[in-house]
């Protein structure tokens, strides 16, 4: 197939391997739709929810949705920038700072985590398509699990161009739910204390989880563009969009608990259908929407981490036979653990958003600290798919400082299943990430400053063809 005819193409050739500079299109801005339809969601929305019943007032709650927002999506976007300077998906560059075979233990946790956000998102959307299509739950799940599915088969053009048509209608929809949320606001919110200072970090570690957890999607999006695209413009359509759709969706769920926090923790769909007599089937359209973007990426970014695990091909293009396969066994699978899931989808979301940000911000650290500050952005795409190439078969040092900075955050977690022995000493507050981030930045800077590590002098993405 001929480079024209590839781009012309509706069904995606590649997958893992990198992508030539004559296959490259796309605009930056696209990463705007990408980023703001994936994080308008209803789970964002009752991610948001959790800032009031974990005890902060609104004012507090919105607050710390902006910071955690704010801060996190910072380190998704510069992830981002990979993309088109590498040209590869984000979990192989995981093999230059782990080797080949150390970065299967990355790609495990993240596959862990696809398949976690699979149940958790299916478990929401699919109560609210049950009730506004008036069908099982069972049915509801499976349905919209073969609409991601066949989003993430067809792959990377799909995924965008619906990105964009979700996100104007989801913008018009969730208008509709600012307006009716706000209608029912309280004119004056009762009294309440001033939060501790550990409750205001609990609630912004969650949001920063939120953000911090795309990280290991962000370049599979970007990968496409052209490798001159400027930093700064990928960096800053990625962050606008994950800040604005992140941020709006949760302030709309913290105000949501804040008219009443039991329905939003017990029967959110109903509740919040509710709000507007007439137009109840509306509003559980816009949260439904949002489900779409989320799910796919979440089976296209399991079949790209898996590959990635298991192949060294990096050459040519993808059998799409292999995809749909894959995928169809990711999200049948999925949808049958979401259909046997029960219990507090508030505790369920909490939960698993920390402890993935707990196994996922060493990770970042470790992949941003070697791309920004050791290599420079300079590496050797094609010893990437070697497995015993320039970057090793398994980088011991960076896996120990992985798991070092893991272990590391025991102590300093607060946490609805474990609170560490430190947590006490900061008035409850959570600073496991905090830890999780400058620990392994820190550690790895020594490391290669010890191997006096350079990056190549040749930008070999601007000559692998």
């Amino acid at each position: 197939m001929s480079a024209n005819s590839q781009r012309e193409s509706a069904m995606e050739q590649r997958s893992i391997d990198f992508i030539p500079l004559n296959e490259r299109h796309g605009k930056p801005w696209h990463l705007f739709t990408i980023w703001f339809s994936s994080n308008l969601q209803i789970t964002g929305l009752i991610t948001g929810a959790l800032a009031v019943t974990i005890g902060l007032n609104l004012t507090w709650a919105i607050i710390s949705i902006l910071v955690g927002n704010l801060v996190g999506a910072i380190f998704m976007a510069y992830h981002s920038v990979q993309g088109p300077r590498m040209g590869v998906p984000q979990m192989i560059q995981s093999r230059a700072q782990f080797g080949f075979l150390g970065a299967l233990l990355p790609a495990a946790i993240v596959l862990c985590m696809y398949a976690g956000f699979a149940v958790e998102g299916g478990v929401v959307s699919g109560q609210a398509l049950a009730s506004w299509a008036n069908i099982s739950f069972s049915s509801s799940v499976i349905i919209q699990a073969a609409v991601a599915g066949v989003i993430a088969i067809v792959g990377y053009k799909l995924i965008h161009l619906s990105s964009r048509v979700i996100t104007v209608i989801s913008t018009i929809l969730f208008g509709v739910i600012t307006v009716a949320l706000l209608a029912h606001l309280p004119g004056h919110l009762p009294p309440s204390p001033p939060p501790a200072f550990g409750t205001i970090l609990q609630a912004v570690s969650i949001f920063v989880s939120w953000q911090i957890t795309w990280a290991p999607y962000v370049s599979d999006y970007s990968r496409y563009l052209p490798v001159d695209t400027p930093s700064r413009t990928t960096f800053a359509w990625t962050y606008l969009g994950s800040v604005i759709g992140g941020s709006w969706v949760m302030i709309l769920g913290a105000i949501g608990a804040s008219i009443n926090a039991e329905k939003m923790g017990t029967d959110s769909i109903t509740f919040l259908s509710g709000l507007v007599p007439g137009i109840g089937g509306l509003i559980l359209l816009a949260l439904l929407i949002g489900a779409v973007p989320a799910g796919a990426y979440g089976a296209y970014g399991a079949y790209l981490t898996a590959l990635s695990a298991v192949s060294a091909k990096g050459n040519g293009r993808s059998n799409p036979v292999v995809r749909t396969v894959f995928v169809v066994v990711f999200t049948a699978a999925t949808a049958a653990a979401t259909i046997a899931v029960n219990g507090d989808i508030l505790a369920t979301v909490e939960n698993i958003t920390l402890v993935l940000l707990y196994l996922l911000v060493p990770w970042t650290a470790i992949n941003l600290t070697d791309y920004y500050f050791v290599r420079k952005g300079s590496y050797q795409i094609s010893e990437l798919f070697k497995l015993r190439g320039t970057y090793g078969l398994v980088k011991w040092p960076a896996v120990i400082i992985y798991l070092i900075a893991i272990a590391a955050q025991i102590p300093f977690i607060n946490s609805s299943f474990y609170v560490g022995p430190l947590v006490p000493f900061f008035g409850g507050a959570d600073l496991a990430w905090i830890v999780g981030l400058v620990l392994p930045t820190v550690l790895y800077l020594g490391y290669a400053r010890w191997l006096k590590t350079r990056a190549p002098a040749i930008e070999e993405v601007a000559v692998v063809s």
